[in-house]
């Protein structure tokens, strides 16, 4: 029999009020898969997009496999950047209160001494970053020798990070004898070669590439110019009414002038990057998080990990030149089984861009005109040409003259003089 709801599973009293009072009932898939091979002491190895509940799906077996009493640390989870370490930190207290479990996040960007002070007085579970992590094993200050379940949560992120060393490292710190569990949006060769590595005999719960993307997210498309293209995003912020939005921009520098135009145009807009101190990060997301911020204008360092309710729109500014990096960023929407609308600006030029998001899911993703586009300039009749650098065919907006230079976007990019980018 399938198992549907949280009351089907055998959890204690304790992890059930705390589960309650957060308003979980239904299993999502990965928790209904997940959480009783994890309750019996296996690894597993489990594909999820975030926002579809792994959090629960990985934090309830481990809280209660683990003895509150002993106030040493028994529970590991390494997270991929900070933002999503301190998530994960809170939503795992939350589920844990009644059973007096202490959680902390350890991440770069604070003051290490209180970290210390903390793990000093006993903490039962830390979420940490790979970086922190080893600072502190260095030190001496985390002691893993009890560790008895570890979790390797947004692995692909990770690697992608350059974390593996790091990963080894802290692994070669725990006892032989400990669980691992794996979550990863993409299970790719390098995320198998960590499983096969450190894994005994892992469930594997997987899904097919073609529910990579959430099935409750509408998802649509406008061809723009790339000189409207601000004036298209004012269009579709004031047609829809939209109350909370991300709005992602792929450099720094964008992100900074795309929030300032939008504030001198009297929208409630902050950015949000990697150039921000801890401190400016920390403020603009428990802003957007309170709903005292409306629009979080955003790089992709707030595409995984955001983990907060009532987006209702994401709007990519900026087609992301990585695929996959599309459905990171949309999952920011439709949190826990709700409902939400991704619209992406495509610029001339990008339809490959747009092209190879399409080709990893089934879920359609439909073209829509814009008014603001049609008035201020038509769809331009494209050309066939071979690019003079690479020799690959490519597709410009004019009609190539033989005797100049024709250059693919990629090559064209590469030939303007470097800008700096913040």
């Amino acid at each position: 029999m399938q198992i549907r709801c949280f009351e089907e599973l055998p959890l204690s009293h304790e992890v059930m009020k705390g589960i309650e009072e957060l308003g979980f009932r239904n299993l999502f898939p990965i928790q209904a898969q997940a959480i009783i091979p994890l309750l019996d002491g296996k690894d597993v190895i489990g594909q999820a997009q975030t926002g579809t509940g792994k959090t629960a799906a990985f934090g309830i077996p481990m809280i209660e496999r683990l003895d509150p009493k002993n106030k040493r640390v028994q529970g590991l989870i390494l997270e991929p950047t900070r933002e999503l370490a301190v998530q994960v930190a809170e939503h795992l207290e939350r589920i844990g209160r009644y059973k007096m479990f202490k959680v902390l996040p350890i991440y770069g960007g604070k003051p290490i001494q209180k970290q210390i002070h903390a793990l000093e007085k006993g903490v039962h579970i830390v979420v940490g970053t790979p970086g922190r992590i080893i600072d502190h094993l260095k030190r001496k200050t985390l002691d893993l020798k009890l560790v008895r379940v570890v979790v390797l949560d947004e692995a692909d992120r990770m690697l992608d990070m350059g974390f593996i060393d790091d990963i080894e490292y802290i692994l070669s710190n725990v006892p032989v004898n400990r669980q691992i569990s794996l979550f990863s949006a993409t299970i790719d060769q390098s995320v198998m070669n960590i499983c096969n590595r450190y894994m005994k005999k892992p469930e594997k719960i997987l899904v097919s590439k073609d529910e990579i993307a959430l099935t409750q997210i509408e998802q649509y498309y406008i061809v723009v110019n790339p000189k409207n293209k601000f004036h298209v995003l004012r269009n579709i912020l004031d047609e829809n009414h939209i109350e909370r939005s991300i709005i992602f921009c792929r450099t720094r520098r964008g992100t900074n002038m795309l929030a300032y135009r939008l504030r001198k145009q009297g929208y409630d807009a902050k950015p949000l990057h990697g150039g921000l101190t801890q401190a400016q990060r920390d403020f603009v997301i428990n802003s957007f998080r309170k709903g005292k911020l409306k629009l979080l204008v955003a790089t992709d360092v707030a595409a995984r990990g955001l983990d907060i309710q009532g987006i209702t729109h994401i709007i990519n500014y900026d087609i992301p030149l990585d695929a996959l990096v599309y459905f990171h960023r949309i999952g920011r929407t439709a949190r826990m089984g709700g409902e939400g609308t991704a619209i992406t600006l495509v610029g001339y030029g990008e339809i490959a861009e747009l092209n190879r998001i399409k080709s990893l899911t089934k879920t359609a993703i439909k073209e829509i005109e814009s008014d603001i586009e049609m008035q201020y300039e038509p769809f331009p009749k494209t050309h066939k040409a071979v690019c003079t650098d690479c020799g690959k065919e490519c597709e410009v907006p004019f009609k190539p003259d033989p005797s100049r230079p024709v250059y693919c976007r990629e090559c064209y990019t590469k030939r303007r003089p470097l800008m700096k980018r913040f």
